[in-house]
């Protein structure tokens, strides 16, 4: 069949299409799979029966002798390391890209018990600058690794901050660390005692070269409505009435920025601030008298919503460690089919005119 370089612009018809395939897969049928491949790879997935076939044929054993070196790695496609030409979308800057929630056991001192060791959920993220594709977000878990064998605190934190700074080539870096800390809690007039489990986060932001040190901690208590209790005595005092004022679950997240000069702020002693601005936290191990001894002290500190956070508020600002704080409360009431809610914060770090919509639905408490 001769082709005339005349006809090469031409539309060519369905029919000749057809003609021109069904000549292809007749030389195709009559060749190698080396032939075939020689005129073009592809031309074999036109033959019938063979449409996913590839060449060359692919291993399907797991080479479990391959070993990489450099050499190998060298040819390894690294997408995340591209050309700035490769970017999709607009090219902006990001303010946070990396990981969430890696896990692994992490050692931590304590003011009481000493070393323990928890399970920690880690997010890491650095700022990505408008001219890059991206970044290795496996470095960062390497980089987190090199440390994960100490016992943390702070300063730690801040040299794994530094070291994946550097690894990734980044102004500005973050790392959340989010553990379940117990500690144990007597029981009000028993005398047992039990763990009670509080959800806690270390964060280390570091932007424009200035670095914040921020321990966010949920404290769970139970309020009782002041509102509630005064009608409830009401209708006993006029009517011989019994009833009982309203009381539910409530959560305070309490997020403090520690002042760099100061001393240590333990998970500890966030804690017993909370307890003393708010003493009817929830109880681990109750008895009779426990539970008639709970009835009176929520008997004894009636709260509203507002109450609460101006309350864990008067702590914190008595404390010498605790710089710029917010206290975020949610009272999920027994009474309404909603919560009641309030935000109170200090300072430039917590401050913000839009919320998360679904802020004050993480601060259930499931037990």
């Amino acid at each position: 069949m001769n082709i005339h370089s005349k006809d090469l612009d031409r539309e060519l018809s369905r029919e000749e299409a057809e003609a021109a395939l069904a000549m292809l897969r007749q030389w195709a049928a009559t060749k190698t799979d080396e032939e075939v491949a020689q005129l073009d790879p592809l031309v074999s997935r036109l033959i019938p029966g063979k449409e996913v076939s590839n060449y060359p044929a692919l291993a399907r054993a797991y080479p479990e002798e391959f070993e990489v070196d450099d050499v190998y790695k060298a040819t390894m496609p690294d997408l995340q390391n591209g050309p700035s030409s490769l970017i999709r979308g607009a090219k902006r800057a990001i303010q946070h890209v990396g990981i969430s929630n890696f896990r692994l056991p992490i050692g931590f001192h304590t003011r009481d018990n000493g070393d323990l060791t928890l399970e920690t959920s880690v997010t890491g993220t650095v700022s990505l600058d408008a001219e890059k594709k991206g970044i290795n977000m496996s470095r960062i878990m390497r980089t987190f690794y090199k440390h994960a064998e100490e016992v943390f605190s702070f300063e730690v934190i801040s040299r794994a901050l530094d070291a994946y700074k550097t690894d990734l080539e980044s102004f500005d870096a973050r790392i959340m660390m989010r553990t379940s800390f117990p500690m144990k809690v007597d029981s009000l007039r028993s005398g047992l005692a039990g763990y009670q489990y509080y959800d806690i986060a270390l964060e280390l932001i570091e932007t424009d070269g200035v670095r914040k040190k921020i321990v966010h901690l949920d404290y769970v208590y139970s309020s009782t409505c002041p509102c509630s209790l005064e009608l409830s005595e009401h209708a006993r005092q006029y009517r011989g009435q019994l009833a009982t004022p309203h009381s539910q679950r409530s959560v305070a997240r309490v997020s403090v920025e520690l002042d760099p000069a100061a001393d240590v702020l333990w998970f500890e002693d966030l804690i017993d601030m909370c307890r003393a601005a708010v003493p009817t936290e929830t109880q681990v191990m109750v008895k009779r008298e426990d539970e008639q001894a709970f009835a009176e002290l929520n008997a004894a500190n009636p709260i509203f919503v507002e109450d609460a956070a101006r309350l864990f508020a008067e702590q914190l600002q008595a404390d010498p460690r605790v710089a710029d704080y917010r206290v975020i409360a949610s009272h999920q009431e027994s009474l309404h089919s909603h919560d009641a809610v309030s935000v109170l914060t200090e300072g430039a770090t917590f401050d913000a005119e839009s919320l998360d919509p679904r802020l004050f639905q993480s601060l259930f408490h499931v037990g």
